[in-house]
């Protein structure tokens, strides 16, 4: 069995001082693929040094290196983008459309912070004053399993194009992918110390980075849960945090909604990387008048999405990422019947002909009522509730009736209708009719699902602190 037993610090592949060892499944077959040396604290304490070293001459360097820095991450993961491709859908199970989607879009996250860059100032004014943005210093870096690649690309990119190091801790169920693609960014050539990684567990690696008096800033994804601790832990050294947590989000049919587009959005919407996103659209909220259309046209689209191995170019969901995720998915199934909800299709077990891996059916409820857990909880897996309403306000306060404000969802026939409607749903973005792939956009929730944006001019600024300098003659500055 292979074993992944290196870790990156200060442009090395070193071993890890800690020794703990966890077993990776395959999640089509249920069987070990691989093991994982974790790293410990001192591995933390090394990679912040490392990065902490670096930072002074970094930080001073012009927009103009830092996009050749960027451009050479960018040529050297887009290089091997087929090998991470495979390396994703083995280790994680994602389908070969959606890995293919996220390599891409890890690679070009760095263009497209070259390209933000190119026009973003850094000196500004307000009133008198010169206002500098500055780097923050060593940022923390910590990252899920459900999109690595793109995770630690996207916040990678930004912290460099600021000025700062970091210290990145992925998931530890995405090791293998973690390995391929440090091979790419260490073929970058970048100065030692810009960017360090070490794989380790939450409780230990992340605690680590989380508490640490040399880092200033942590930008992570993930649950709910974690990200409150992560604050709480960030506080005592009052650490700038970007925290991108969980969501609920509704999709919102209004009456007047054109069927043949709304039912494949609501269906790529809930079922995107197998159920397992933060932004998947879980709550469909329908017109009570449209019901009965609308569950027929459900359940045959749902019925015919193809479950199987995710290596197979039609497959549309793989299995889900361990043992674990497939118990929560199917407590939550078993739960929605128990408070109440019909299911329209789907249910309990895996799909026929796929027992051994962590498959499940994709699921739809209806006669969900908002209180339900199925509608109130992130299942993180392939799971719809349908919610019916009598009123465009009603669906507007079902849709905001929840402690999660990530992602929403709108469609109507009538664009201003659509606007206006969306205008009015609590969530860091809301897509109309539709969905839609903007880079730039800022990406972040309200309420619990997180601090801070990410993507774009906003997301770079909160990697930047402001400092006004009042007095200050431009006429004095020397080359």
């Amino acid at each position: 069995m292979k074993t992944i037993d290196q870790i990156y610090i200060n442009g090395q592949f070193l071993t890890p001082h800690g020794t703990q060892q966890q077993e990776l499944i395959n999640p089509s077959t249920g069987q070990a693929a691989a093991r994982v040396v974790l790293g410990d604290a001192t591995d933390v304490d090394a990679a912040v040094a490392a990065a902490k070293a670096a930072y002074p001459a970094y930080s001073r360097s012009s927009k103009q290196e830092r996009m050749e820095i960027l451009q050479r991450l960018h040529e050297a993961v887009a290089a091997r983008s087929e090998e991470l491709v495979q390396v994703m859908v083995q280790e994680y199970g994602g389908t070969l459309a959606f890995c293919r989607a996220s390599v891409q879009r890890a690679s070009n996250s760095f263009l497209q912070t070259k390209q933000l860059l190119e026009t973003f100032d850094f000196v500004r004014t307000a009133g008198s004053a010169r206002v500098v943005l500055e780097p923050l210093g060593v940022v923390g870096i910590i990252t899920p399993w459900n999109s690595s690649y793109g995770f630690i690309c996207s916040k990678l990119a930004t912290a460099l194009a600021a000025g700062s190091t970091a210290v990145i801790k992925p998931s530890e169920l995405s090791a293998a992918q973690t390995q391929i693609l440090t091979e790419c960014l260490h073929a970058a050539q970048l100065p030692p110390g810009l960017f360090n990684i070490v794989n380790g567990s939450g409780e230990i690696v992340g605690n680590a980075i989380t508490v640490h008096p040399d880092i200033a800033k942590i930008s992570f994804t993930g649950s709910t849960a974690v990200g409150k601790h992560i604050a709480r832990g960030a506080i005592d050294t009052l650490k700038r945090v970007t925290l991108e947590l969980g969501g609920k989000s509704p999709n919102v049919l209004l009456d007047d909604a054109d069927l043949d587009l709304a039912i494949p959005t609501a269906v790529a919407a809930f079922t995107f990387n197998s159920g397992q996103a933060c932004l998947a659209g879980t709550r469909l909220i329908v017109p009570a008048s449209r019901l009965e259309e609308i569950k027929q046209r459900i359940k045959v689209a749902v019925d015919a999405l193809k479950v199987g191995n995710p290596a197979n170019a039609d497959t549309q969901i793989g299995p889900l990422v361990n043992a674990a995720q497939y118990a929560r998915v199917q407590r939550y199934i078993a739960l929605g019947t128990e408070q109440g909800a019909t299911l329209l299709t789907g249910g309990a077990g895996h799909p026929a002909g796929l027992e051994n891996g962590y498959f499940v059916k994709p699921t739809v409820f209806f006669n969900v009522r908002n209180d339900m857990a199925i509608a109130r909880e992130e299942i993180f897996g392939p799971v719809l509730s349908i919610i019916a309403y009598d009123s465009e306000e009603e669906a507007i306060a079902i849709a905001n009736d929840t402690v999660y404000g990530l992602q929403a969802y709108v469609s109507s026939g009538d664009q201003a209708r659509a606007n206006r409607v969306a205008a009015q749903l609590v969530a860091g973005r809301v897509f109309i009719n539709g969905l839609y792939d903007e880079p730039l956009a800022p990406f972040g929730g309200f309420k619990q699902s997180g601090i801070g944006r990410e993507f774009g001019t906003y997301g770079l600024e909160a990697y930047l602190e402001p400092k006004a300098m009042m007095g200050y003659s431009a006429s004095n500055e020397t080359d």
